[in-house]
């Protein structure tokens, strides 16, 4: 497997990003994540999607951490200041799952309250269903656990045709373009660093085809698997979707009905934000994990 790194040089000075970087190396790539917080404390681990990186959480971070929670936030293989396959074809479903497992287990994290968007919801819940003894609640966020088995929104099947044809698979424009207030550029720079040019998007331009869409999806079977254990799943689960996302949009409403965890809880509509709710409402969604958590 060829591996690209991006220069460290590229993430220097990126606003209001000064959390110390840390690494671990799982399937023979270097995985970066954010650590901050009290070390014993129970984790809130917040896995980003496409085509964003642990900067995504970097309003929530500090008031988790004030709140007495570790706060944890990786980049997921091909992204951010994680080593990045530079074929497509070495991107799947299961690679994601298993690297994300493969940190859940090297930094043995148990008492996980996991914060998912995007397909950091995909990721996390398929991992959650699968080592449900590790989480203590869920916060499903702008995301879903498709199978293929029910149409996918009309935005979402846009955007995967956008993701495959644009030219210019521009990261920074595109989180810009999945908010509801336009990111300072340089925020939308940030999000390009991990970018310096094209043979580094690999990642980023498979993601959406991994998503399934049709039943006999390579993913679809395992993430029914992790649909019926979801439908027993007794432990706090909380929807945290905006109001202004045209690719998860009413996504929320199968989690409420069918999760038993669900029942009861606090469900949140945040206003004012998009697909990107990190960034928009970032400390609103932060405080709504920590009241959650309490």
């Amino acid at each position: 497997m060829e591996i690209l790194r991006t220069p460290d040089e590229r993430f220097n000075n990126l606003p209001d990003f000064d959390f110390a970087p840390r690494y671990v190396e799982i399937k023979g790539l270097r995985i970066h994540y954010v650590d901050e917080g009290p070390p014993m404390a129970p984790p809130v681990l917040m896995l980003h999607g496409e085509p964003s990186w642990s900067y995504l959480y970097r309003k929530m971070i500090p008031i988790i951490t004030a709140a007495g929670h570790r706060a944890l936030a990786p980049d997921l293989a091909g992204f951010g200041r994680s080593d990045k396959p530079a074929r497509r074809e070495d991107y799947t479903y299961q690679f994601h799952v298993e690297v994300v497992i493969g940190l859940i287990e090297s930094l043995d994290l148990r008492e996980i309250s996991l914060v998912g968007q995007d397909w950091g919801g995909l990721i996390g819940l398929r991992i959650a269903a699968e080592n449900p003894d590790r989480f203590a609640r869920i916060v499903v966020a702008n995301t879903g656990l498709p199978t293929g088995d029910q149409p996918m929104t009309e935005g979402f099947m846009r955007w995967r045709e956008y993701s495959q044809t644009v030219e210019n698979f521009h990261a920074g424009g595109i989180v810009k373009g999945g908010c509801v207030k336009d990111p300072p550029p340089e925020v939308i720079a940030a999000y390009n660093a991990p970018f310096p040019d094209d043979s580094y998007k690999a990642g980023a331009r498979q993601f959406p085809l991994l998503v399934p869409i049709s039943p006999d999806d390579p993913a679809s079977e395992a993430n029914r698997r992790a649909w019926e254990v979801l439908r027993r799943w007794e432990k706090p689960l909380l929807t945290a979707f905006s109001e202004g996302d045209p690719v998860t949009r009413g996504g929320e409403r199968i989690f409420q009905k069918l999760v038993p965890g669900a029942q009861g809880q606090p469900h949140v509509t945040i206003t004012g934000a998009g697909h990107f709710l990190q960034e928009d409402k970032g400390e609103e969604l932060a405080q709504i994990v920590v009241d959650f958590i309490k």
